[in-house]
């Protein structure tokens, strides 16, 4: 689990048989990724209509998933009360890409 300000903005399972992540997103972008991904797909546990999961799949791009991380980051940072908020944004840089 990954979070900003103590909210979580990303969770990774990365079992052998389930290797997904899960952000948060807005609900219409979550509905579009949904239609347009056989491997996205909303939540199991939290709020579907905010949360996606992705896993490995066509059209599942690096640049994909790192869009996905980045905007649940900005999602969860910008509805903190300003004094919470994080000095330096998140960069790409700080998840390094996985083989």
């Amino acid at each position: 689990m990954y979070k900003v300000a103590g909210k979580v903005f990303l969770i990774v399972t990365d079992g052998p048989d389930d290797q997904i992540i899960t952000v948060k997103c807005e609900p219409e972008h979550a509905r579009a990724h949904v239609r347009g991904y056989a491997s996205i797909t909303p939540d199991r546990y939290l709020d579907k209509r905010h949360w996606i999961s992705l896993g490995p799949g066509p059209g599942i791009t690096e640049r994909l998933v790192t869009d996905a991380v980045e905007n649940s980051y900005d999602l969860v940072a910008e509805r903190l009360p300003r004094r919470d908020r994080p000095r330096c944004p998140m960069s790409a840089a700080n998840f390094p890409a996985s083989g």
